[in-house]
């Protein structure tokens, strides 16, 4: 059954506005859980522009679901994930020009180093993973580097969707889509977990949950944003709705 991790950086990034102590990520992540997420996700930048150090020692303490970290693949951000051991480290490019991560990591060009944070990550008792664009040679460097997860970079079938009028039967979302479906193919065949996400919201989510073998989509600034005007219980419950329903 397909599973929902809910991405809670923007709630953080509405307290770093202020630089106050609300709203609190770890009470967004409490009430995600209550809505039927599966698992919280956060992304600790390195220069701590929303998610600080203290909301994942505190998310790591008080949250019962499974705790996804997003992460460059520094040292720094190595030896925090070893001692706080997240049930799964995923390994993201991170530039302090982008607003939001802007493509999937470039594994072919980082193989070396990139397997030895797998290693580290691996011995730390953690499950790991890569963001990566819907690209076959990504698929295959990702499974050389020894990562157990894929999640694939969802961004360009959504940016698709959205200038195609909404219209998930134009091809050139017809083709993002495949994109996306072909790298699942490969990244099953090579024995790792088949994960999505990034620009996914309640218009553009069903496609995408309907693919064979898609095991957790990872959202959060659309469910962030229905959230200011339902809530964040209800706004995860309607998402996990739609998920399901198309997968059904």
């Amino acid at each position: 059954m397909i599973e929902l991790g809910v991405n809670i950086d923007h709630v953080a990034t509405v307290r770093e506005a202020r630089k106050t102590h609300e709203p609190d990520p770890v009470w967004a992540a409490v009430e995600a859980h209550l809505g039927g997420a599966d698992g919280i996700t956060v992304h600790l930048r390195e220069d701590r522009r929303h998610i600080q150090d203290h909301d994942v020692r505190r998310l790591r303490e008080l949250t019962h679901i499974k705790l996804n970290l997003e992460m460059a693949a520094t040292d720094e951000m190595v030896a925090i994930a070893c001692a706080l051991k997240p049930e799964m480290a995923m390994l993201v490019p991170e530039g302090r020009h982008e607003i939001t991560t802007e493509g999937g990591l470039d594994v072919t060009g980082r193989e070396a180093r990139l397997r030895d944070v797998v290693a580290r990550l691996r011995d730390a008792g953690i499950v790991t993973s890569a963001f990566i664009d819907a690209e076959l040679q990504q698929v295959e460097a990702a499974a050389r580097i020894g990562v157990r997860v894929c999640e694939i970079h969802t961004g360009p079938y959504a940016h698709a969707f959205f200038n195609q009028g909404r219209d998930n039967e134009s091809p050139a979302v017809v083709a993002e889509l495949d994109k996306i479906r072909k790298a699942g193919v490969a990244i099953r065949a090579a024995g790792m977990r088949f994960n999505a996400g990034h620009a996914l919201n309640y218009i553009n989510v069903q496609p995408v949950a309907a693919l064979p073998g898609i095991r957790e989509l990872h959202i959060g600034h659309a469910i962030v944003s229905r959230a200011i005007f339902v809530g964040m219980r209800e706004a995860v419950a309607e998402m996990k709705r739609l998920m399901r329903e198309a997968q059904c």
